[in-house]
């Protein structure tokens, strides 16, 4: 090493400098009145350039030479170092951090630069007295938006919770939230809304009860935690529906000899069978076991106990005296299976069915006598609400006039022709039936209508990634079975080869279809005779008060065990609807 003098003008900034950051406007004055009144004390250090040039690189002392040449000077001291096989970038990091300590945004920027140059995280640990997870945090910083970086290198940082949620989000969604929350000029970030809206919901691997062998079935990758502490696990995964589909299938292999799988209701408690006890002291063998997901994703379970069988008798056989082969446990229900489309899936269906019955009644070859029982069945929807004299509600869709205008001429007569008609008959239709779900819905009406009018064949087509995603891992398996595609050991892998196959071919998947189920046509049936033995009823009883007898004397002598079960018996409002369609 030896001292020079020379012009600091002719010295060339390091690219490697570990120190990226501007100093503040007060530093620099601060700084600049030492270097005019004492010089400068402590001499920059410079290396000459690699590969023969004349020049001197900067190793140290960016500012000092800056604010040398700010105050005019003509030479300065300066040590000549020898130069390194990295430019210098693990001087310049080691130098900086001793003399003061860069922030975040530095540091993971001349880490960046010495693994680019061949340095190991473990080797940088050790060179600069850090651990390795420290290391690995700060190489986060790789995955935040370079605009939100340079505004960290201000100074104004989040905390580790927020820089956390920052990093696990996408470049696209950091660029977006960015936009939307972008500070003002010397204004600090809303990084507490930042992260807020980037936040996802996050199920951890502590909280799994399934091996790894069932995570990889579900397609499931863990996330390290780099900011959680380094004794816990702190691995997790945002694919929330995964993680609870392997946690719902986890309790099914497990369920105990005398267990059930239960809901939750909007507190997070478990939905026990009807009539059971909790017991929250300790169970015994005869107690049955609910297990559930709570909020949190984890497996819980709880004891129960139910009720005593009321059939039997004092010796323990029931009343019937045929109950020698049967358990002497109560009955409960038994764990549902996870149901092929979720319910996100069976809203997708109600649309695809809703849209592609409007498009048949628009297109598709419907005989007159066909319209019209068409009518009389969509006025049976559940849907439906109609301004009638026959009875005191008044209900008013007022959509419906507009129908009506179309068959009458300007001095309020019936003037038309078949083909005014059908086309009026069609508007009214596409009006009243719908298979969507919530209170639009027409019930099963809809699905006749559907199916009798051939719309099955309107139906988009469902292999796509939105409705794929509906479906469970069994029904996927079905789909790729019946379109000979071989499944793959993942779920999302199988899901991908669908849309791919699918690409080129419809797929309707078969509960999307609009034939009703055979128990749904039995009760609109039985409601239909249910209001005919109703309207019977009524005319016998006109019949005895035109006669002038009491259709109710005698009454007193009835039996009491009647009167708790007389409102059983009364179809309520929507059955009587069912009972017009059944006529």
């Amino acid at each position: 090493m030896q001292i020079l003098k020379l012009d600091p003008r002719a010295l060339k900034n390091n690219p490697d400098d570990a120190r990226r950051s501007k100093s503040s406007p007060q530093a620099d004055a601060l700084l600049l009145a030492t270097v005019k009144a004492v010089g400068i004390i402590q001499p920059p250090i410079v290396a000459p350039e690699p590969d023969g040039g004349n020049g001197y690189i900067i190793q140290a002392g960016h500012r000092r030479i800056a604010q040398a040449i700010a105050a005019g000077l003509e030479e300065i001291d300066v040590i000549v170092g020898e130069a390194a096989n990295d430019n210098g970038a693990m001087r310049s990091m080691v130098e900086n951090i001793a003399r003061e300590p860069l922030n975040p945004v530095d540091q993971w920027r001349g880490i960046e630069r010495l693994v680019a140059l061949g340095w190991t995280e473990e080797a940088i640990g050790v060179a600069l007295a850090l651990p390795v997870r420290q290391i690995r945090k700060l190489r986060l910083l790789a995955n935040v938006l370079p605009a939100m970086l340079d505004h960290m290198s201000l100074g104004d940082m989040p905390n580790e919770q927020q820089l956390r949620t920052i990093a696990a989000a996408s470049v696209d969604e950091q660029k977006q939230v960015w936009k939307a929350n972008k500070p003002k000029k010397a204004e600090g970030a809303d990084w507490y809304n930042i992260s807020r809206a980037l936040s996802k919901t996050r199920m951890f691997a502590k909280d799994a009860s399934f091996d790894d062998e069932l995570a990889q079935a579900y397609g499931i990758e863990w996330i390290e935690d780099l900011f959680a502490p380094a004794d816990q696990d702190s691995r997790y995964t945002t694919n929330v529906e995964a993680f609870l589909g392997a946690q719902q299938e986890w309790m099914t292999r497990n369920l105990p000899k005398k267990g059930a799988i239960v809901e939750v209701n909007n507190w997070g408690q478990p939905e026990l069978p009807k009539k059971a006890e909790r017991i929250y002291g300790k169970p015994s063998k005869s107690d049955h076991v609910a297990m559930y997901l709570d909020r949190d994703g984890k497996v819980q379970s709880v004891a129960f106990r139910m009720p005593e069988d009321k059939t039997k008798g004092k010796g323990g056989a029931s009343a019937s005296g045929n109950d020698a082969g049967m358990a002497d446990d109560p009955i409960i229900d038994a764990s549902k299976p996870r149901p092929e489309v979720t319910q996100k899936g069976q809203d997708m269906i109600g649309d695809f069915r809703t849209d592609a019955l409007h498009e048949a009644l628009g297109r598709a070859p419907v005989e007159d006598h066909m319209l019209m029982a068409l009518l009389v069945l969509a006025s049976a929807g559940q849907n439906v609400r109609v301004d009638s004299g026959a009875s005191d509600g008044v209900y008013g869709p007022k959509r419906f006039r507009r129908h009506a205008a179309r068959l009458l001429s300007e001095d309020g007569k019936l003037a038309f022709d078949m083909e005014t008609v059908r086309v009026a008959a069609r508007s009214m239709l596409i009006d009243v039936l719908s298979c969507r779900r919530g209170m639009s819905n027409s019930g099963v009406v809809s699905r006749i209508a559907g199916d009798a009018i051939g719309a099955d064949g309107f139906l988009p087509n469902m292999g796509s990634e939105d409705f794929l995603l509906c479906l469970s891992r069994q029904a996927l398996e079905a789909a790729a079975k019946d379109a000979n595609v071989l499944p793959r050991q993942k779920v999302r892998e199988t899901r991908a080869a669908l849309v791919d196959h699918f690409s080129q071919e419809r797929f309707v998947h078969p509960s999307a279809l609009f034939a009703p189920d055979r128990q749904d046509i039995v009760d609109l049936i039985r409601h239909g005779a249910a209001v005919d033995d109703e309207e019977e009823a009524d005319t016998n009883t006109a019949a005895f008060e035109e006669d002038g007898l009491d259709p109710f004397e005698g009454e007193d002598d009835l039996p009491d065990t009647f009167d708790d079960e007389s409102e059983a018996g009364e179809p309520d409002e929507e059955q009587g609807a069912y009972g017009i369609a059944a006529e």
